[in-house]
């Protein structure tokens, strides 16, 4: 058995030898080499373990804060880079604690072609050689190596093993598509088909993109074809051939996949719509498609990167005869456009929504299954009776929240001063807290503690209970007027609804009615972050456009919204 191994290893090198020669300057194509490889030299090429390449906990609501360190935050947690700004803080704090060397390196790249002999003398020096290849052309991908260096190596690795692994060729192929050596993919191409019966989605996701940017662009969609046979193809295969139908100027062929994009229920990706837009450039027609992205957004609470917007500006004003002029504007905390003085939408959720939201909310989350890790039944109807003894409350305190963002030490104080606040109001309050508050202590002072509870009413939990379900109970239940107090953003609860169109009511609703606390100094009056009165999504009114959008660079979290805004109106 092993003669006839060793037999079959000289076999395929005595035809991959040519790959590399040291005494020439170049390299001879693959394709060309592996072409001639023998029926028994390809039972060598073996398909390596990641043939598949293509394809919390919840924050502490009680993480306390030094009042000298506070960060400068924004008008309010829902502002785009909030969280960003956020962690970078946390980072600047954390660089104090020491840096531990980091186990199994990255193996950096030459940065020129090397041969035989001087791959294998860096394989040697390296602390872990195996998988040297894999790992070097990985490191290759990272650091966009030269597509030359790259070839080295391939050809090193034919010489030292007689074999290249269906992994190292992906790596490859992965480098010549990101490098646009689009000669090389064609080469690629018919090698890979040649040697292996099937190829993965990886390698097919590659050659869709590879060939769509090329004269062969209609063989992507042949490959297309090929995907659906074995699964449903990604957004990110269609928006490959999109963009190419689209670069070669088949407009038709382009929003024909898009609709069948649609039709699975796939999300578009940005680069998607984008050469939508584009093709509407080019092309007249397709107005109403175009459209249908920009309510697909609106009905999807989707924000649209700045290329996209400006793509979507100019095509806007090239309709021709309709007069449309684009501008780059803001909104004012009142609502108003400043650049066309036109009044957004309203946060406050209408009487219909707030009914559907108060019915999913009170079904799933309150009363859903996992509630009674949080409470317990009795307790739950306790607070239930409690809530309907009582006034329709104006604010909901989450107390324990709200009390820990102050100096430790000093809760009770920071509730009190925070209820105080909203006391001057004429506000009707409720405070939830746990019984543990209750108890004296250096937290808990007495006096504090009698002096909230004959300014709001207040209800104690249990130590082991969650307070949001009764929060969101007792703001809901009082109606749309009510609001809440705490700094949880409420994430968990979001999700436990059961589809988007819910959730994205959650989140509006959780906008305009969430109070933050934007600074507090012991003594001083307590402020709150202003809740935007306007709604945060593509709006249309006959004559004009307003479309939120993420500027370039950007970092924004799931429960943020952007600050920036494209203002699109006719000229009158």
């Amino acid at each position: 058995m092993s003669s006839l191994l060793i037999l079959k290893t000289r076999i395929c090198l005595k035809y991959i030898s040519p790959l590399f020669n040291p005494s020439t300057a170049g390299f001879t194509p693959l394709n060309n080499v592996i072409s001639k490889l023998s029926v028994s030299s390809r039972l060598l090429c073996t398909k390596g373990g990641s043939r598949h390449a293509g394809n919390n906990r919840k924050e502490d609501r009680q993480r306390e804060f030094n009042i000298r360190e506070r960060l400068p935050f924004p008008k309010s947690v829902f502002a785009s880079g909030t969280a960003k700004r956020t962690a970078e803080y946390q980072k600047k704090r954390a660089e104090e604690e020491p840096d531990f060397p980091r186990k199994n390196k990255r193996v950096k790249p030459p940065d020129h072609p090397l041969t035989a002999s001087e791959w294998k003398s860096l394989k040697l020096t390296t602390p872990n050689p195996d998988r040297f290849d894999v790992r070097m052309m990985s490191s290759m991908l990272a650091d966009g190596t030269d597509i030359n260096v790259a070839k080295s190596l391939l050809a090193y690795v034919a010489m030292d093993t007689g074999t290249l692994s269906y992994e190292l060729l992906l790596r490859y192929l992965t480098l010549c598509v990101g490098s646009g050596h689009h000669s090389e993919v064609f080469d690629m191409y018919d090698i890979m088909r040649s040697r292996f019966r099937t190829l993965d989605t990886g390698a097919s996701s590659l050659f869709i993109k590879g060939f769509s940017r090329t004269e062969r662009w209609k063989e992507a969609l042949t490959i297309l074809e090929n995907i659906k046979r074995a699964i449903t193809p990604s957004p990110r295969n269609y928006g490959d051939t999109i963009a190419g139908a689209v670069l070669h100027g088949d407009g038709d062929t382009a929003w024909a996949l898009y609709a069948e994009l649609m039709e699975k229920g796939l999300i578009p990706n940005q680069e998607t719509w984008q050469a939508l837009f584009q093709c509407g450039l080019s092309h007249q027609g397709h107005e109403d498609g175009l459209q249908s992205i920009l309510l697909h957004m609106r009905d999807n609470q989707i924000y649209p990167e700045e290329t996209l917007a400006k793509d979507i500006k100019a095509w806007f004003e090239s309709l021709p005869e309709q007069k449309w002029i684009g501008s780059w504007s803001t909104v004012d905390p009142r609502g108003v456009c400043r650049s066309c003085q036109a009044e957004l939408e309203s946060i406050q959720l209408s009487r219909e929504e707030y009914a559907q939201l108060k019915d999913r909310v009170m079904g799933d989350v309150i009363q859903g299954r996992d509630v009674f890790n949080k409470t317990t039944p009795e307790e739950l109807e306790s607070f239930k009776n409690f809530v309907k003894r009582k006034p329709a409350f104006d604010v909901v305190i989450d107390g324990l929240n709200v009390a820990n963002i102050g100096i430790k030490g000093n809760q009770s104080q920071t509730l009190l001063e925070v209820v105080s606040e909203l006391e001057r109001q004429g506000l009707v309050i409720l405070v939830l807290g746990r019984k543990h508050m209750q108890r004296p202590s250096r937290s808990w002072d007495r006096h504090d503690m009698s002096l909230v509870q004959q300014k709001a009413h207040c209800f104690f939990t249990d130590n082991i209970s969650e307070d949001d379900p009764f929060l969101l109970y007792a703001t809901l239940h009082s109606g749309n007027h009510c609001n809440f107090v705490s700094r949880d953003l409420m994430r968990d609860h979001k999700a436990c609804l059961p589809d988007g169109a819910t959730r994205r009511l959650f989140f509006k609703w959780q906008r305009g009615h969430q109070l933050v606390l934007s600074s507090y100094t012991p003594g001083k009056r307590v402020r709150f972050q202003r809740i935007l009165s306007y709604d945060t999504i593509v709006q249309t009114h006959g004559g004009s456009w307003h479309i939120p959008y993420d500027e370039n660079g950007a970092e924004r979290c799931t429960y943020e919204v952007p600050q920036k805004w494209l203002c699109l109106t006719k000229a009158k």
